[in-house]
């Protein structure tokens, strides 16, 4: 706890906001408490949706390229506190320490986008039918961003929306998942330390944090005062966040479940293939939107990477997440473990074969801690299970004799995020990279699923959401967009052709 208390001092956050308050924040490591973190009372949410609405009336006439310096200080400030933020990741989610820093680099990269990205906000000039008039399009800062965050993702998340939400104009108002209070304060409190050095160019109120649970987040879905909503979890959060927002003419950003698919054909590389699929299913402990969870093996190669996937799970480290060389940490809590135990279950009534793991790990060394042995389940078809989401280490193995059948079954899912193929086949290889293959957000080529970087638009389709977030050009789901006609001529014609008068 010692080490704890260090550490979080060193990222900003004093012993008395973790301590005393009502909600309680546990390691998954053990089970042992980190903190006691007080609650943003619902009248606080209500004064900091009104500060922030007043911040965006200074906030957006500040130039775009000035509002990259204030990002630029905060990838400053997060790649000088890179090994806390990720240590903090670790022993609150479970990552192993290698994934904790890597998801506190996404934050600076992120970082490193947006500064660029603070020149590059372009519209377009369009011809206009009519003689003597220029048409152009205008991105205009939009309004506070409620940013609303999952355990799995629990600093880069925020990073992503709040850098380009901050680049594009808008205040931010952070709500981390409870389940990782601490890993959200602390990469919030380095965007606090970029504001400070920034001076009094940042108004009051520019980025603000609300602690708590649904009802809160609930108070920032319903407000007319935020434009966008960015929220981030399961399908059912997003089934109620979307029409809530919908019903009042907001926008949103939903990234929800993922049930993603790695297709491996006859022309595959297998050994590359084994190590994909390690990093892809059982990084996070399988708790990743974009982890692997379905493995469409043609028959004819199914038995030879099998035969070398099966040893590569036995040789599996599974572990405390700071110890060196482990590579399976734990799940978040009990109710993770118990909703994989019901997957396993249901997939054996319905016809599937455990190969190897599922049974509950390390139970004596860490007796409330939730650890578990990856598993992979061998599938007669894909059946409905299967097409359910589990948010764990679950492989499921479904053998295909026929390209277009592995097509069909990799799209035969309600979730559309991120896919995978592994083929050194050009022609299969563009087939699913084409209009009739995969039909997710993500399409990759002899890498896995997991593992995106920030430049591409991260996002999927279907139950996914259909949004997007961090590279490309998703910055301008942070802005409001206007057609702008101008007549620079001493006529006035009207377009159509039309006469009037």
């Amino acid at each position: 706890m010692s080490e704890l208390l260090s550490v979080l001092q060193r990222c900003g956050i004093a012993p008395e906001e973790i301590e005393g308050g009502t909600l309680g924040v546990r390691s998954p490591i053990d089970g042992a408490e980190l903190a006691r973190v007080r609650e943003t009372t619902p009248g606080e949410v209500d004064a900091l949706i009104a500060k922030s609405k007043e911040a965006f009336q200074q906030w957006r006439l500040v130039p775009a390229p000035v509002r990259g310096e204030l990002v630029r200080l905060w990838g400053d400030e997060l790649r000088h506190a890179k090994r806390d933020i990720g240590w903090v990741v670790s022993i609150e989610v479970g990552k192993i320490t290698e994934e904790g820093l890597g998801e506190a680099q996404e934050g600076v990269d992120i970082c490193e986008f947006a500064l660029g990205l603070s020149r590059q906000l372009h519209g377009k000039t369009i011809v206009s039918e009519r003689p003597g008039h220029r048409i152009m399009e205008q991105y205009h800062p939009l309004g506070p961003v409620a940013v609303i965050t999952a355990f799995n993702f629990p600093s880069a998340v925020f990073a992503w929306n709040a850098a380009l939400a901050l680049v594009c104009g808008d205040p931010v108002i952070f709500k981390p998942s409870e389940k990782a209070v601490l890993s959200g304060l602390a990469t919030f409190k380095a965007l606090e330390r970029a504001i400070a050095r920034f001076g009094d160019r940042a108004p009051e109120g520019l980025a603000q944090i609300v602690i708590g649970g649904a009802s809160l987040a609930e108070k920032l879905v319903d407000s007319p005062a935020i434009p966008l909503v960015s929220a981030t979890g399961s399908t059912r959060m997003g089934r109620i966040v979307g029409p809530k927002v919908a019903s009042r003419f907001g926008k949103r950003i939903l990234e929800l479940g993922g049930n993603n698919a790695m297709v491996v054909t006859p022309a595959a590389d297998l050994d590359m293939a084994v190590r994909a699929i390690l990093f892809s299913a059982v990084g996070t402990a399988g708790q990743r939107c974009t982890s692997l969870r379905r493995l469409i093996v043609h028959r004819g190669v199914k038995d030879a990477l099998l035969g070398k996937l099966l040893p590569a799970y036995a040789s599996l480290r599974i572990g405390n997440p700071l110890t060196a060389g482990t590579l399976v940490g734990p799940l978040i809590d009990q109710r993770a473990f118990d909703a994989l135990q019901h997957a396993i279950a249901t997939a054996k009534e319905q016809g599937g074969k455990v190969l190897t793991g599922g049974e509950r790990a390390l139970e004596d060394e860490f007796p409330n801690g939730w650890y578990v042995r990856p598993a992979i389940v061998e599938m007669p078809a894909q059946t409905a299970i299967v097409r359910e989401e589990t948010f764990g280490p679950l492989l499921y193995v479904i053998a295909y004799d026929d390209f277009d059948e592995a097509i069909a079954i990799h799209n035969d899912v309600p979730q559309g995020l991120s896919s995978c193929i592994f083929s050194n086949d050009l022609r299969e290889v563009e087939a699913f990279l084409s209009a009739a293959g995969s039909d997710c957000g993500m399409a990759n080529v002899n890498i896995g699923p997991s593992g995106a970087e920030i430049g591409g638009a991260f996002g999927g389709e279907k139950e996914t959401g259909g949004d997007r977030e961090s590279g490309s050009d998703a910055w301008k789901q942070y802005m409001r967009r206007t057609t702008n006609t101008i007549n620079f001529s001493k006529d006035l014609p009207l377009a159509q052709g039309i006469t009037f008068g």
